[in-house]
């Protein structure tokens, strides 16, 4: 049997009103790809009116993603982060809320665009996943203020780095044509090689402290509220070390002794490591059985 889902709200069995919500949600869905459209054709052909367009069709989309978020806080008096289903709309969240500062405060198109891609695709996840019941005893057990600031820090960390992700792949990329000396009107609109890499170290400079700082707060919390916990569990060790490297290649870039192109595809390496590690850790974890 199909069932679709949207931020805990089902379709089957659940008053109009559910329903209602479930239907704005894909609405909220489709305005953010008509938006992207948009910014797709004002690359393409340098239309001014489309990329106006397109920002005020992502606006609205976020101003949905906001309300619907909003509504979730006050329907289940938490913050919406208890599970990996709530997760993923609090990240599609962060991104998309970067790309409207990137569009009014950077000015740089084509990361915004890149970043709203990968936004899209998170909240077109989020749409088709099955939504994940978090029990009450669960909640009772887990919710607490240094584990709502742990996890909300760990996810605010990944935007960072998915960040730095978008500009390292550009960065390679206007290199690339650079160097075969191949620039076209649809690239020309890319920061420069200087600016990307300022940008790549910055998303970092803010990423490795919100990490840092959520691992802490959250292992001091697993300490103090779980009995049996192991401090080599695979999601624990896996964060630590993803922290050094990142911190690592921070401390190497300020050296000079990573630059260009080999600066960028660590950060690319690294972000994939990121992801595997939240994803099959949580999988393979004994202490993160609820997200």
């Amino acid at each position: 049997m199909n069932r679709f889902s949207t931020y805990g709200w089902e379709k089957e069995g659940l008053p109009m009103t559910k329903i209602t919500m479930a239907t704005m949600y894909e609405i909220m869905v489709i305005l953010y790809a008509i938006g992207i459209v948009f910014y797709f054709i004002d690359y393409l052909y340098k239309y001014v009116k489309a990329r106006r367009i397109a920002f005020w069709f992502v606006c609205i989309a976020w101003t949905w993603q906001t309300i619907f978020f909003v509504l979730f806080i006050i329907e289940s008096k938490r913050f919406p982060i208890l599970s990996l289903f709530e997760g993923i709309y609090f990240y599609a969240w962060l991104l998309t809320t970067l790309s409207i500062v990137l569009h009014c405060i950077a000015r740089v198109d084509m990361p915004v665009f890149f970043v709203n891609v990968l936004s899209f695709v998170f909240v077109t996840i989020h749409l088709f996943a099955p939504a994940e019941k978090v029990q009450p005893m669960v909640i009772d057990s887990l919710v607490s203020e240094m584990l709502v600031i742990h996890i909300s820090f760990a996810i605010m960390s990944y935007a960072a780095f998915s960040l730095s992700f978008v500009f390292s792949i550009l960065y390679l990329i206007l290199y690339r044509i650079l160097k075969q000396k191949k620039i076209s009107a649809l690239w020309s609109r890319l920061p420069s090689l200087q600016q990307m890499s300022s940008w790549m170290s910055n998303s970092m400079l803010v990423g490795v402290p919100l990490l840092f700082i959520s691992l802490i707060l959250g292992l001091e919390w697993a300490l103090m509220t779980l009995d049996g916990l192991s401090v080599f569990d695979i999601k624990i060790v896996g964060s630590f070390i993803i922290t050094i490297v990142y911190l690592i290649i921070l401390l190497l870039h300020r050296s000079g002794k990573l630059i260009g192109t080999n600066y960028a595809w660590i950060q690319i390496y690294v972000f994939l490591l990121t992801v595997v590690n939240f994803f099959l850790g949580n999988k393979l974890s004994n202490f993160h059985l609820w997200y």
